[in-house]
């Protein structure tokens, strides 16, 4: 089967072809980043150094492949029919795809052309000049925002991530006051995010949303420890174990309990 190519997309050249990204890695078949069978896109760099991180080595913003989005396009566009099948779509996660908007937006823009439903994974770092004009642009192209929130109190946000949760809560009260579809991930880390008292706390920012459909409660695992290996470094949570399910499903009840939907 022959798939569509890029050359006959209504976009200008100089967007398609000189505007590049870095790009991480790419997983055709992926289920577990927005609905349906997505093609999940790894763009390299990210501002968060967290603790529990299991891509450790999208870390630095210099490395990678440069694509552009042509060739991004071409990549994914084989995978339609797998799309239609399944109300699925394209992810672009990370990294952090908001350090790299204006390659994003113009890719969003095309395969929303192309009827693919887009959705960005995101941790909400949006720097303040991204809200005059390019953050609207490519909210207008996304149809629906994973946003990781880490921890509610800024402190503890900063132990785990190395960063303040300014910048995310900011981008949360944003896409509630445009209404852009989201989904928050929250993952439970012993120790780290599982007290009821910061549940508690994020159950409470979320509730007054109507943009937000649903928490999905990530458990920490440990999956990425051989990643943090490679650079000669060492998880600070090596040796932390997954939550029980015990603790999974207090922190879903708890959700529960303000009308929030979650699941794990």
């Amino acid at each position: 089967m022959s798939s569509p190519k890029f050359s006959s997309l209504p976009t200008r050249s100089s967007d398609a072809s000189h505007i590049l990204g870095r790009v991480h890695s790419f997983e055709s078949f992926g289920t577990v980043d927005g609905p349906g069978t997505r093609f999940v896109v790894f763009l390299q760099g990210c501002m968060f150094r967290c603790k529990y991180c299991h891509n450790r080595d999208t870390w630095p913003v210099e490395e990678g492949y440069l694509y552009s989005v042509e060739e991004l396009v071409n990549e994914i566009l084989p995978y339609t029919p797998f799309f239609d099948a399944s109300n699925g779509g394209v992810t672009v996660s990370g990294g952090e795809p908001l350090l790299q908007s204006k390659f994003l937006c113009v890719l969003f823009k095309i395969l929303q052309f192309q009827g693919i439903h887009t959705c960005i994974d995101t941790n909400g770092y949006a720097q303040e000049n991204l809200y005059e004009i390019e953050l609207e642009k490519l909210m207008s192209h996304t149809d629906l925002v994973l946003l990781d929130i880490k921890q509610m109190d800024d402190q503890k946000h900063i132990e785990l991530t190395g960063v303040s949760n300014t910048n995310t809560l900011k981008f949360a009260r944003y896409l509630n006051d445009i209404n852009k579809k989201t989904w928050i991930r929250y993952v439970v880390v012993p120790g780290h995010t599982d007290e009821m008292e910061d549940v508690c706390k994020l159950a409470e920012f979320i509730a007054p949303m109507k943009n937000v459909e649903k928490v999905e409660l990530l458990p920490y695992h440990r999956l990425g420890e051989h990643k943090w290996k490679s650079y000669n470094e060492t998880s600070e949570l090596e040796g932390i174990n997954p939550p029980t399910a015990e603790k999974m499903q207090a922190i879903q009840s708890l959700l529960m309990g303000y009308d929030i939907q979650s699941t794990w």
